[in-house]
């Protein structure tokens, strides 16, 4: 809502009194204060939304495909590079997100203690513009780390099939390889464009769009000292 739709709602509401700058002010800090708590919530929200994902995809990697392999009984094994790269991208993950709540909880204490409210509505937009580059250079990380994971696990796995039928990987039809790396390019980017898209769906829905409401607020605010 700007400005002008908040005078024209309230006239609407109260046609014998006029809307001052003392009641614009209460009403845009009312606003932010809504709009914090709900940051609030939305924190803890995507606190245990993204430890469940992070532990989900740590006992992947160290218990669930290691029982698996064992219980295939091949010779395949999960490199410990790979398991360094995994283990990267999620402590990165984990870092920005206590990083953003660090600094977002630092700026709202300080509004708590002595609100300035222009200068706390810049640095909460500043500190979720600055999660967001973040979060999606964290993503991107990510995603570069399960699709290296899957290329890799793939190669294993062809390296194997080949091996039991006493042949090498150079043997094998050209039309019959090519047949399986289209089909492993396939499942490969529905996978990876699945977790990047649902995740940035996920931080849209419990932040991105705070940041055009607030950026609104504070345009509004600065009308009204204009």
């Amino acid at each position: 809502m700007e400005l002008k739709d908040l005078k024209k709602a309230w006239s609407s509401v109260s046609s014998d009194k006029e809307l001052d700058e003392t009641q614009i002010r209460e009403m845009l800090g009312t606003r932010t204060r809504n709009l914090l708590e709900r940051i609030d919530r939305n924190i803890k929200i995507g606190f245990v939304l993204l430890f469940a994902l992070i532990l989900l995809f740590i006992l992947d990697d160290f218990v669930f495909s290691p029982h698996i392999l064992n219980a295939i009984g091949n010779e395949i094994t999960i490199p410990s590079w790979l398991l360094f790269i995994n283990a990267f991208s999620y402590a990165l993950i984990l870092t920005t997100f206590v990083y953003f709540v660090f600094q977002y909880y630092r700026a709202k204490k300080s509004c708590d203690i002595n609100c300035n409210l222009r200068e706390t509505l810049r640095k909460i937009i500043k500190i979720l513009q600055l999660y967001q580059r973040l979060f999606y250079l964290a993503l991107v990380t990510f995603s570069v780390a399960v699709a290296i994971s899957f290329i890799s696990g793939m190669l294993m796995g062809m390296e194997q099939s080949v091996a039991s039928e006493g042949m090498q990987l150079s043997e094998i039809p050209f039309n019959r390889l090519l047949i399986v790396i289209v089909i492993g390019l396939i499942i490969l980017t529905l996978l990876v464009g699945g977790i990047f898209l649902f995740m940035r769906w996920g931080f849209r829905r419990l932040y991105g769009n705070y940041i055009q409401k607030l950026k609104r607020t504070l345009n509004e605010l600065n009308e009204v000292d204009a």
